[in-house]
């Protein structure tokens, strides 16, 4: 087999020597403060965060683990400290329409001192208030106004008296005005005297009666007057006292904030109200009419309140607000109630803010998946960055049949840069689905998955594990485990040409690797240690593959690696197991015989195969007509299986392995069954990189390792896969030792002579074949399919059929 094209030990894997690194440990080394290997989305990061336009928001997309949170988080708050700090909100009380608080805003700081102001204002006003009645003016002047009233009603009534004792009536006080009774001889007249006058007698008393009722209603009317004029009058008296005790207090806050238009507005409102409501600071405010009620004083003093809604005096620079929670109402705030005897009640002290309201003025971080997960969210988030406000609403009006009564506040204009969180796939899905989103989310910051290994790249994740020594109090890593992170990080790109940019995944190892390095008491963690965390960190999550390589050598699952066969062949596949993945050896078939359906699979015709597998059967066809049909269509039915396959099968890597098994059929040649295969082809017989490689050929060289390695046994793989093999210790021996072979393909054509032994042949000028080789002998059995399905005789000497070989 060494007459082949085979890889060395050195082409297996690229190998770190720490002797290139400038250093002895992490800690000769700077740690690194910026993101590695993203240089695109750094610089669409940089530039997002620069643009002040309405639409300018971010969407950072990448893949789980790939520092896109941390790093998104340090950029912003990066940018936001050169930003100046933006207001304080407040909530205050609307005097006019009480249902609609108003919203103020101050510069940061300020909005705390008003609070407070107007917490020390309404305590003077309970000082102040009682003390300017106390004095004996205030009450003789009120009692002047009472006197001047009572005197004016006391001869309004005795003028009353007087027109009805003239007309010889006496006046008697009822719930409804007044009563007339005649009098004889200056007495009253009984009923039955009155019912003993003559008709016209009583007439005449009736008509009089009626006069003094009128003259009583005037008079009636003329006191009701004097006594509104002489309550206006008290209330003038009261307020030009109350106006004397408070007036200074309002002045002083007046002048304090001549500079807010909008907070002198709400200091007249106040002084106004406190005017109206004098009995309430004087204690002298009605009992509630029912127990669930509050004490006038109380909710009055509500009223003066400040509900500061945002408070930016400590903050320094713009603020970035990381929402980890984004429901409906942590973005847009709520209005909270109190329940009280059974009642909900509640006022603007108990609007709260959300995420957009202390966000406002400067960034607000999401999860993309968390937001969608929320009803309305989505939609909130949308409302808010189109119209640059945020209305406090309550969420199930907008699902109520019946609109309740409640709060509605003042809506506060934002002016917010919002970045979203997520993975590729929900960047694509939102672009596709969602007409606002490209128009809000203008700028992608696209992490990548990998990034170049180069000398610059390998120092960076040098510095990288020095900061996360010092982060998390970790031992500090040699030069030889550094080497050995690096060699990981290329694993898991799956490319000698490359670094991961997972980097959770290489913080999970050296997590691990400061562990193994306590438990042996040593100072410094070494490329032992590393190691030790990587393969004790795979048998943790290996159970199932230990189990499956059980059944391949207990006969369970029926795989050969001796021998040769006919039309069978070893296909290598990937299980994912979420944090695990592992390669998977399976046995595929093959049985060819005249027909006209062509090539039949038997996964896709169960349906358990996927559209890119269907995919890759079609090809086959293709390939065969290509190659094969030149002379006439194919009469050929072939039969393809994945044999003790239960799970179904999807992707085109096995797509060149099915066809060897199918000309091996057609030839009669065995294949050698120490040798698996991976691989795509085209319909020109090109074998086509796939991914996985490193896990596939693991997984067959473990089988081979359980059953006995015999120098015979290897993997073909494209030869476009080459820089992606980053193959464990063990199999680089083998391959050192001579007892494993690693094949780089790329024809069919070298691929079956590999498996066979036998040259594939190429065509002359006529399309013919050389005898012995494989495809004279496929040629052979198709054309012998096509006589026994047409029922024709072998075409005479001559034609160019019968002249192959």
């Amino acid at each position: 087999m060494g007459k082949y094209l085979e890889l060395n030990e050195d082409e297996l894997r690229r190998v770190c020597d720490p002797a290139s690194f400038p250093f002895q440990t992490t800690a000769d080394l700077e740690p690194l403060e910026k993101i590695i290997g993203q240089p695109r989305a750094a610089q669409a990061m940089e530039f997002g965060l620069k643009v002040e336009r309405q639409g300018y928001n971010i969407f950072v997309a990448g893949i789980t683990g790939s520092g896109k949170i941390s790093y998104t988080k340090a950029a912003v708050e990066a940018e936001a400290a050169g930003k100046p700090v933006p207001d304080d909100w407040c909530y205050v009380y609307n005097f006019i329409t009480p249902g609609q608080p108003k919203a103020l805003n101050l510069p940061p700081g300020i909005g705390n001192v008003f609070r407070q102001d107007m917490e020390e204002l309404v305590e003077d006003l309970l000082v102040e208030i009682p003390k300017a009645f106390e004095g004996d003016d205030h009450d003789k002047q009120k009692a002047t106004l009472i006197k001047e009233f009572q005197d004016r009603s006391s001869s309004l009534l005795e003028e009353l008296n007087e027109m009805a004792n003239e007309q010889g009536f006496a006046l008697k006080r009822t719930n409804t005005g007044f009563a007339t009774i005649p009098l004889v001889d200056g007495k009253p007249m009984s009923a039955e005297d009155y019912e003993k006058l003559d008709l016209p007698v009583r007439e005449e008393l009736e008509r009089k009666s009626t006069d003094i009722q009128l003259k009583g209603l005037e008079i009636m009317r003329r006191i009701q007057m004097a006594e509104k004029e002489t309550k206006e009058k008290i209330k003038e008296l009261e307020s030009r006292i109350g106006l004397f005790a408070v007036g200074p207090l309002f002045e002083e806050l007046k002048e304090k904030y001549n500079s807010y238009p909008a907070v002198i507005a709400h200091l007249e409102a106040v002084k106004e109200n406190v005017l109206e409501e004098l009995n309430v600071f004087r204690g002298e405010e009605e009992a509630p009419a029912f127990p669930w009620h509050k004490r006038p004083r109380e909710s009055l003093l509500t009223k003066y309140k400040v509900n500061l809604l945002i408070d930016n005096r400590d903050l320094h620079g713009a603020p970035v607000v990381l929402e980890a929670n984004p429901s409906y109402y942590n973005l847009i705030g709520r209005i909270e109630h109190e329940h009280e005897w059974g009642v909900s009640v509640t006022d603007f002290t108990m609007i709260k803010p959300g995420a957009f309201h202390r966000a406002n003025g400067g960034y607000l971080i999401l999860q993309v998946k968390d937001v969608l997960n929320y009803p309305e969210s989505w939609t909130a988030l949308k409302r808010v960055l189109k119209t640059g406000e945020v209305r406090i609403e309550n969420m199930g009006e907008q699902y109520g049949l019946i609109a309740m009564a409640t709060l509605k506040p003042e809506p506060i204009p934002i002016q917010v840069k919002v970045i979203l969180i997520g993975n590729p796939y929900l960047y694509h899905l939102l672009l596709q689905y969602d007409e606002d989103f490209h128009k809000l989310f203008k700028i992608k910051a696209d992490f990548a998955t990998d990034m170049p290994r180069d000398w610059e790249n390998e120092l960076n994740l040098a510095r990288f594990i020095s900061s996360q020594c010092q982060r998390e109090k970790l031992r500090h890593f040699d030069a030889g485990a550094v080497a050995r992170v690096v060699e990981y990080s290329s694993r898991l790109a799956e490319d000698q040409r490359k670094l991961t940019t997972r980097f959770n995944e290489i913080v999970e190892v050296l997590f691990e690797a400061d562990a193994w390095a306590a438990a042996e008491g040593t100072p410094l963690v070494m490329a032992t240690h590393v190691s030790k965390a990587i393969v004790e960190k795979r048998k943790r999550s290996n159970r199932l593959e230990e189990r499956l390589l059980q059944h391949f050598t207990d006969g369970t699952i029926l795989l050969d690696v001796t021998g040769e066969v006919v039309g069978q062949i070893n296909g290598l596949s990937v299980l994912h197991l979420g944090d695990y993945q592992f390669g998977k050896p399976s046995r595929i078939t093959v049985s060819t015989y005249p027909g006209e359906r062509g090539v039949v699979h038997i996964e896709r015709e169960a349906k358990m195969s996927g559209q890119i597998h269907t995919k890759g059967v079609l090809i086959l066809g293709g390939y065969l007509g290509y190659k094969y049909g030149v002379h006439g269509p194919l009469s050929l039915t072939a039969s393809v299986v994945f044999e003790q396959s239960y799970e179904g099968v999807d992707g085109d890597s096995a797509s060149s392995t099915e066809l060897y098994a199918i000309l091996s059929s057609l030839a009669g040649l065995p294949i050698k069954q120490g040798l698996a295969v991976t691989g795509s082809v085209n319909q020109r017989g090109e074998i086509q990189p796939v991914g996985g490689v490193t896990a596939k050929v693991e997984g067959f060289f473990r089988v081979c390792q359980l059953k006995g390695l015999t120098g015979e046994q290897g993997v073909l793989i494209p030869y476009q896969n080459v820089p992606n093999l980053n193959l464990v210790d063990e199999v680089v021996e083998a391959v050192r030792n001579g007892q494993f072979h690693i094949y780089p393909v790329h024809t069919v054509d070298e691929g079956i002579e590999i498996l066979t032994g036998v040259p594939a042949g190429k065509a002359d000028a006529r399309g013919r074949y050389p005898r012995n080789t494989v495809h004279y002998m496929v040629t052979q059995a198709l054309r012998a399919y096509q006589i026994r399905v047409r029922g024709k005789r072998s075409p005479k000497k001559g034609d160019s059929a019968s002249k192959q070989g």
